[in-house]
């Protein structure tokens, strides 16, 4: 395993205000890269303390889930020793993110101007539900609300009939990644330039270019050829195949895994259909493909399926749940669930980033803090005497 002085952030140091999702995923994924993350929190915490199970009051799952890799300090900002605090820290600071409304921000005294005159150096990430500059800018946004604006509950109606929301909260984990990417290449300009960054990362912005990758489609041209929207992700035929005795998820997609699929359903025939013989006219005619490999599958059981798809090296794939996941081979032989015990919330099992650095898993260097655990101990570290503490700690 990697260990934590080799890890591409370690000696970087985040001072993070963001909650609830978006933000401390952002952070989450710059700590489990190495970087010592110092959680800011109100008095009454992150809000995630409170969704989900839990052992102890302020320890909920939800907030387990994507705070590892931190330390946690509680700073009432509407108060003045707070905020000299705050300010204390920032002048050790390698990245300073927060997912604060910008007229809210500026309240506070810690907008980009300010933080950047008092910090040249300094990394800034504002992480907002939409950028700065257009009409949305400065409203508060949710997974939710989101996923509806930027199409979406759109294309479920498409394929369903009736708008709808993934039941995966994509808004906020989509702009976290694009958000950590950004701040890791804002620190590695900084590198070279000695100067500070500005990044902003808008969840509506974000969340609309990842769903447009695929059904901007015709009106990627002027005028457009078509319209917008994916055919091949809308059909209402692309779900998982029913088998004989259960389902399986399977997508045959190049010109050879079509031959090879139609060879083993008996009806070698079909992959000369004109309809069906090359990548564009498939996509044409993708209902139609669909319906009838669909039959096809309906005749044998899953492990039936699944043996021969494999063999002929055909993606394919069960319908896992989530109790499965943490039985599943592949998983299993990485390691992908990690036994972590934690010092209040005992005995935990933690989901993996997906990263390998060097070969190797990253390591969990830090528990999910409890509410303001290490506050006394970072306003040491940043100078603050035991007065200076107490006053800001109130």
């Amino acid at each position: 395993m990697t260990t934590a002085t080799d890890l591409p952030l370690a000696g970087f140091r985040v001072i993070d205000l963001t909650s609830v999702l978006f933000g401390p995923y952002t952070t989450q994924l710059l700590g489990d890269l190495g970087a010592d993350v110092i959680k800011v929190e109100a008095p009454e915490g992150d809000v995630t303390r409170h969704i989900g199970p839990a052992r102890h009051a302020g320890m909920a799952a939800g907030f387990l889930g994507i705070n590892r890799n931190k330390r946690s300090i509680v700073l009432d900002l509407k108060r003045a020793p707070a905020r000299d605090a705050l300010w204390q820290l920032v002048d050790g600071a390698d990245v300073f993110v927060h997912n604060i409304r910008p007229q809210k921000i500026q309240a506070l005294g810690f907008d980009v101007d300010a933080v950047m005159a008092r910090r040249p150096t300094v990394v800034y990430g504002a992480l907002h539900g939409y950028l700065e500059g257009g009409p949305y800018a400065g409203r508060p946004a949710y997974d939710d609300v989101i996923q509806g604006e930027c199409g979406v509950a759109h294309a479920f109606a498409l394929r369903d009939g009736k708008p709808a929301l993934a039941p995966t909260v994509i808004a906020d984990k989509s702009a976290g990644l694009v958000a950590a990417v950004a701040l890791n290449a804002a620190l590695v300009k900084r590198l070279r330039s000695g100067r500070g960054v500005y990044v902003e990362i808008g969840m509506f912005e974000t969340l609309a270019a990842y769903t447009l990758v695929e059904h901007q489609f015709g009106n990627l041209f002027v005028p457009p050829e078509g319209g917008p929207g994916y055919t091949r992700v809308i059909s209402p035929e692309r779900k998982p195949f029913a088998t004989a005795d259960g389902h399986i998820c399977m997508l045959a997609y190049t010109d050879r895994q079509w031959r090879a699929f139609w060879q083993l359903a008996g009806q070698p025939q079909v992959a000369a259909d004109p309809r069906f013989v090359s990548m564009a006219e498939r996509t044409r005619h993708i209902d139609a493909l669909y319906a009838q490999a669909g039959a096809v599958l309906a005749t044998r059981t899953s492990a039936e399926w699944l043996e021969v798809l494999a063999a002929a090296e055909i993606p394919c794939g069960r319908i896992n749940t989530f109790e499965d996941l943490r039985h599943d081979p592949q998983l299993g032989a990485l390691g992908f669930f990690r036994p972590f015990a934690h010092p209040s919330e005992g005995e935990l099992e933690i989901p993996d980033s997906g990263m390998r650095i060097d070969r190797a898993a990253l390591p969990l260097r830090h528990h999910a803090p409890g509410l303001g655990e290490q506050g006394a101990a970072i306003l040491r570290e940043a100078g603050l005497d035991e007065a200076a503490i107490r006053a800001a700690l109130g």
